[in-house]
């Protein structure tokens, strides 16, 4: 199978159906394909030679995008070796703000920080983009039904696909941040037919992180020590943050919480707090998330390009092939290696789950529940599309 056929979405093991399982054979042939197609990315080879990358950011003087170029310019999303270009874009009536952003940047004098770029266009912000961080998008406001915000956005992202489809690369990497964030990476990539589908990602790190971090902080350990968490389904109240081969320090996390107890705490403390977490940090804090979304947007983007610590996983939201019986073309969160600039999403052949029947049971109930809400997204917005 030539690389040419796949560059539209990524390599599933459906691509080799006919080839057997047993002893890594149809696996080697899917390693072989990724490897042929990550060999050719332009982005991984600029990255290798050390060349200034272009990233765009959208919303740069909002919270998140604010919290996230200083960052940008400082090294920590390609490494403290990679020089940047940035080029930021906000609304005409946000320009401004924009503008001190800008002045802000310039006074730090960040020696990786190649050229900076501020506008008001889309087409100049991402004329020549190479790596593109979607955050700004409409807040959902007071009496604002989801449904509604969906469409707002989703005309903004409509609008957004169709200007990367004709200025950016073809290479171009794509994070999307602004919610809901599965639908407007949809959505976007759906008006980007030149941009390879594997290249759209919807940002579920910021989740991932929580989930560790409660982890964490009930077992008392460094949240490097907890491995092989997931983050299934969509960027809302469904998503499903799975502990079915979650270990800490190496051995299962329900021998710490205690065998009796794993299950409750799991389904009925951990599963509803992250699940809530954001609504009650708006709750306390009076805004949502900021600073923690521009570090998982950072942590996501930087672990895709770069690879992450192996054989751990990571979570993100990727167009589906049909992994897990999700319908083929929803973004989906998934547990995906990243490795050799690029992903591979977490099959059951890869580690199998060999625990509990009922927590297997539970795990196919939330992902056809996340199937089922990202499903009825699509329809409210199946004109955009």
């Amino acid at each position: 199978m030539s690389a040419a056929k796949v560059l539209r979405r990524p390599v599933p093991g459906s691509a080799f159906s006919w080839y057997p399982t047993m002893m890594g054979i149809k696996q080697r042939q899917v390693d072989a394909l990724n490897a042929q197609l990550t060999a050719q990315d332009p982005l991984l080879q600029k990255l290798q030679k050390k060349q200034p990358v272009r990233v765009s950011v959208t919303g740069g003087a909002g919270n998140i995008g604010y919290s996230l170029l200083f960052r940008i310019a400082n090294g920590e999303l390609l490494g403290p070796d990679q020089p940047v270009e940035i080029s930021a874009v906000e609304l005409p009536h946000a320009y401004q703000a924009l503008q001190g952003v800008a002045m802000e940047l310039e006074d730090c004098a960040f020696p990786l920080l190649e050229k900076l770029n501020i506008t008001d266009n889309a087409e100049e912000c991402f004329d020549g983009c190479e790596i593109a961080l979607l955050v700004g998008s409409k807040p959902r406001g007071p009496g604002m039904e989801r449904a509604d915000l969906m469409r707002d956005n989703g005309v903004i992202f409509k609008e957004t696909g169709q200007v990367l489809n004709r200025m950016a690369e073809k290479y171009c990497r794509v994070t999307v941040v602004g919610n809901p964030c599965n639908t407007n990476a949809l959505i976007a990539c759906n008006h980007a037919p030149d941009l390879q589908a594997r290249n759209f990602t919807a940002m579920t790190r910021l989740d991932h992180d929580r989930a560790i971090g409660f982890m964490a902080r009930k077992t008392m350990l460094p949240p490097n020590e907890i491995n092989h968490l997931a983050i299934w389904g969509n960027h809302s109240a469904t998503m499903f943050p799975d502990l079915s081969d979650t270990l800490c320090h190496g051995v299962p996390w329900s021998e710490l919480i205690g065998e009796f107890r794993a299950e409750r705490y799991w389904r009925h403390e951990f599963l509803p707090k992250i699940q809530s977490r954001g609504a009650r940090i708006i709750q306390v804090r009076g805004k949502s998330s900021a600073a923690s979304a521009a570090n998982a947007c950072l942590s996501h983007t930087r672990d895709w390009c770069l690879g992450s610590p192996q054989p751990d996983w990571l979570s993100m939201g990727v167009v589906s092939d049909g992994e897990w019986g999700v319908p083929a073309g929803l973004v989906f969160s998934y547990p995906v290696y990243c490795e050799n600039g690029g992903y591979k999403i977490v099959t059951d052949e890869d580690h199998p789950n060999n625990d509990w029947h009922t927590r297997t049971e539970f795990k196919r109930y939330h992902i056809e529940r996340n199937v089922q809400e990202l499903l009825a997204e699509r329809d409210m917005v199946a004109d955009l599309l």
